[in-house]
């Protein structure tokens, strides 16, 4: 299939997203695994929101900060995924000019709130760790309001330059984007002005996000200096479902941008298949391995499905 030019002088009203430009007759047999996970994702979530909401033995500070996570993969998935497989499945390609932003702004500031929230489960666990007496009295439900003060304020200040730098930009020319989402480089690249400083925001706002959850190494230093017998391998097991979706979420947004910034180098399908992965294989992920491998959520639901709910 050719892509149209679509070039016009006039300003740009709706945008056409073109998914993997070299291989779009693979879209269809994609579209099966992504419907899969997509479900996945959305069942999976949905049970623990349900499961921590109506078992009033799961309303702890960590339980708390686990729907938070869910909420934020819902909303992404939501954001995202939909109009994906609606290209897959339909070929619904268009996408108005106010809907490509807005779904920018969400992705632009949810993703980096997951991050912040891996920190704030990776400190819950710090602490049950290394201040097992002083747990209670530190992660309380202040500490989860404070927590959720702070995520919100960080990705408000240091990721709202993101979508707004795009959105100033003027569009009047090529409206044909080579992705299957609305990403920021993917969209700027249309514009008739300069795009040098959403490049350089958009790095250097990666990059201070994935440094700050190599909190994890200081976890890992305090779990290997315990001293009692056994205990450094019942704190792993305690919160290695933490540690796997740190580096699944860190290693797949490193990923994605070292291959915005090796564009050039990198096939423009390997780079799309990589964005829509980072939106579906850590919500798939998130509440299996780090939910329901926790011994309070599966009781929790056994004593919901015994209720029948």
């Amino acid at each position: 299939m050719t892509s149209p030019s679509h070039y016009s002088s006039a300003p740009v009203s709706k945008f056409l997203l073109i998914c993997f430009p070299n291989y779009q007759s693979w879209q269809h047999w994609l579209a099966l695994p992504f419907s899969f996970l997509f479900l996945l994702a959305m069942g999976a979530n949905t049970t623990l929101l349900i499961t921590i909401r109506l078992e009033a033995s799961l309303h702890e500070p960590m339980c708390y900060l686990l729907s938070l996570l869910s909420l934020l993969d819902v909303v992404l998935c939501l954001t995202v995924i939909p109009k994906v497989l609606a290209i897959f499945w339909f070929d619904l390609r268009s996408i108005s000019f106010s809907a490509c932003f807005l779904q920018m702004f969400i992705m632009s500031s949810f993703l980096p709130m997951e991050s912040c929230t891996f920190m704030g489960m990776a400190y819950d666990r710090y602490v049950a760790i290394c201040h097992p007496l002083r747990y209670p009295s530190i992660t309380s439900g202040q500490f989860v309001a404070k927590a959720s003060a702070f995520i919100i304020a960080r990705n408000a200040l240091l990721l709202s330059p993101v979508p707004l730098l795009s959105a100033r930009l003027c569009y009047c020319g090529k409206n044909v984007i080579e992705n299957c989402i609305c990403a920021n480089l993917s969209v700027s690249r249309l514009s008739c002005d300069s795009i040098t400083m959403n490049r350089i925001y958009q790095l250097v706002a990666g990059w201070t996000l994935l440094g700050s959850d190599f909190i994890l190494i200081f976890i890992l230093r305090a779990v290997f200096k315990l001293k009692t017998e056994g205990a450094a391998v019942k704190a792993l097991s305690t919160c290695g479902s933490h540690f796997i979706l740190i580096l699944v979420f860190s290693t797949i947004l490193l990923v994605v941008v070292l291959t915005n910034v090796a564009r050039k180098k990198v096939p423009m399908d390997i780079l799309i298949l990589l964005n829509i992965l980072h939106h579906l294989i850590p919500p798939a992920l998130n509440p299996i391995v780090d939910g329901f491998q926790t011994k309070e959520l599966k009781q929790g639901f056994q004593k919901l499905l015994q209720r029948g709910f």
